[in-house]
């Protein structure tokens, strides 16, 4: 496990999203682009990182908690399944129906998403606006290990200045987490 604490050097806050068409565990195809809502949370993560494990129940709160608000949330898992097959698109399905997911999880087989994302590590967010302009990359928040002990809510914070219109006081936290595990 290589921890990263860091942040994207691709996107840079206020340029557009990389569009992606991908395979979800539900059987649909999600195409960025067909996606109406006012904000898109693209959140890298994985099966096996013990930091993104860490933050599923919280991205689920984080998502029941912004739905009737327009914020859509997408997961996306990039890592290498050949070298993690715990992280294999089967194992993404059962990890799916398992947590009762209520926001798509993305296979990115090729890396090329993550890629276009600057993705470094599990989990890392990237909150839009309605007209797919970063405002926000990094961190979900401050405590991976204690959601009791959470000092900074960042990527909660970035959602809730989006859905009154307003930017974020904070654009970029460090994400913390496993590197990606990326193909040789």
């Amino acid at each position: 496990m290589v921890l990263v604490n860091d942040n994207s050097k691709v996107l840079e806050i206020g340029d557009p999203m990389p569009d992606f068409s991908l395979p979800a565990t539900d059987g649909i195809l999600v195409n960025s682009s067909n996606i109406n809502n006012p904000i898109l949370v693209v959140v890298f993560t994985c099966n096996h990182c013990p930091y993104a494990q860490s933050y599923e129940d919280r991205l689920i709160d984080l998502a029941e908690h912004f739905d009737n608000d327009g914020v859509q949330f997408i997961l996306i898992n990039s890592n290498d399944a050949e070298n993690y097959p715990e992280d294999s698109f089967e194992k993404m399905q059962e990890l799916h129906d398992d947590m009762g997911f209520p926001f798509p999880y993305c296979f990115d087989e090729s890396q090329e998403i993550a890629k276009a994302y600057g993705a470094l590590c599990t989990p890392h967010c990237f909150a839009f606006d309605f007209d797919r302009i970063l405002r926000y990359k990094g961190r979900i928040d401050d405590n991976w290990e204690d959601p009791n002990n959470v000092k900074e809510h960042n990527l909660r914070d970035a959602i809730s200045a989006l859905v009154e219109g307003d930017e974020p006081s904070v654009t970029e936290a460090n994400a913390i987490g496993c590197s990606i595990k990326w193909k040789s």
